[in-house]
């Protein structure tokens, strides 16, 4: 998402467009972006947020039936293995000269395929982060956030050095496989871990201790032969197999669901308003400060992508230590509604191309809103995900973290959805 300069480059027409070069004689990073876009650059924000959050809605679906099916190891191992060939694929093509057409075409579907494996792998860690305390939860969520941090960061850093669009791309995508590398490391050492043993298998370890201790108060009583009857007996007995088939069992996923949905519902519509407009209308933001000075080349790399991933992280790192509203509050989904008015806010700002009138032209306007936008999403999405499988027993807390993972996608992709109709009205 935050390398979209570098795709829209690629797709630009040759023939009609004359790059500004550098003293070295390659293109600028800054003004390869053209004032007049083609088809395929105007549509591409679009085209690859629902290439990026339809999958992931189908993916986190077939990931609550794949969590009893397939070892945790295998999805999440092999998830990031797969993630990290896809990137390495997206770093060779950058070293590649192919036509707009096959190049829209092949990053299209490696959008999807990144997407697909990659909701395997969210709906998994979140489903072991529901066997750990609340607190671990928290890092998840901001890591996410941080992650978005380092790559505008990155952008940034690119765009300072003056390097062309390839050659930045390509350092780009290979920092990527290289965090994926070590992320694949970590994983693996996770397991290693005493700690995170023991939450892994606390759930299993507490029905296996109940089911023994019942198994054996029930042989106790059924050893006293003369002093019970045979109604009791009968009753001891069913109690036994009744302990056995509880603990051997989850809770349906439907069952499960009951008692999160309120946490699942939220968090779908708190991404739903994010990716309704970022950033399929936040990137097409112009700064009125500094229309064509160098300003101009760092507005929508700051203001738009460094901003949001800051602040966002932000807020999803403050659940860590204060967490308000509590669970049962009437003002969580409030807060989370009221979100609604950033949709119309961004769409006053100064984004084209447009045929409605611009409310908002200063660039402060957009600053503000984009800060109180991704704090907001930071902070209660995070809330909400730490709160949802707090619903349900220690059993069934994988399960509920891969559910909210679910909605989650959901969310993304209605949002995804929703971005052509806000980007339409414009």
């Amino acid at each position: 998402m935050t390398a979209i300069g570098y795709f829209k480059y690629q797709l630009r027409d040759v023939s009609s467009v004359t790059d500004h070069l550098l003293p070295n004689g390659t293109s600028d990073i800054n003004r390869t972006a053209l004032s007049e876009e083609n088809y395929l650059q105007g549509k591409f924000g679009n085209v690859m947020t629902l290439c990026a959050m339809l999958p992931m809605l189908v993916f986190s679906c077939l990931n609550s039936i794949l969590l009893e099916r397939i070892p945790e190891v295998v999805r999440i191992s092999g998830c990031l293995g797969a993630i990290f060939v896809l990137f390495l694929l997206t770093s060779i093509l950058v070293k590649v000269s192919l036509e707009p057409v096959i190049f829209f075409s092949i990053t299209m579907l490696t959008i999807v395929l990144i997407n697909s494996f990659g909701a395997v792998l969210q709906g998994s860690i979140f489903g072991l982060a529901g066997l750990l305390p609340t607190a671990y939860t928290t890092p998840i969520m901001s890591g996410q956030g941080l992650a978005g941090t380092f790559a505008a960061l990155a952008m940034i850093c690119a765009i300072t050095s003056g390097s062309s669009q390839n050659e930045s791309a390509f350092g780009y995508f290979n920092t990527a496989c290289a965090v994926i590398l070590l992320a694949i490391l970590a994983y693996f050492a996770l397991s290693r871990l005493e700690f995170s043993r023991y939450y892994f298998n606390k759930g299993k370890n507490v029905w296996k201790d109940k089911r023994k201790e019942e198994e054996r108060i029930c042989k106790i009583d059924l050893s006293k032969q003369d002093e019970v009857t045979d109604a009791e007996r009968r009753s001891s007995t069913q109690l036994m197999e009744n302990t056995n088939s509880e603990a051997d069992s989850k809770s349906s996923i439907f069952t499960i669901l009951r008692k999160i949905w309120p946490m699942a519902l939220l968090v779908c519509l708190v991404f739903s308003v994010t990716i309704g407009v970022f950033p399929a209308v936040t990137v097409d933001a112009k700064s009125t400060i500094s229309a064509d000075g160098t300003w101009s080349d760092y507005f929508i790399p700051i203001c738009c992508f460094l901003l949001f991933n800051v602040f966002d992280w932000l807020g999803r790192s403050l659940t860590a230590v204060y967490m308000w509203p509590p669970m049962d509050s009437k003002f969580l989904p409030v807060f989370v509604g009221v979100r609604v008015v950033f949709i119309p806010l961004f769409m006053l700002c100064n984004v084209h191309p447009r045929q409605l009138p611009v409310f908002f032209p200063h660039d402060a306007w957009y600053i503000v809103f984009m800060i109180l936008f991704a704090f907001s999403n930071g902070y209660l999405a995070s809330l909400c995900m730490c709160y949802g499988p707090k619903n349900v027993i220690a059993k069934d807390a994988e399960t509920a973290g891969a559910v909210m993972s679910f909605f989650l996608s959901l969310g993304l992709a209605l949002g995804a959805c929703l971005s052509f109709l806000f980007r339409g009205l414009l």
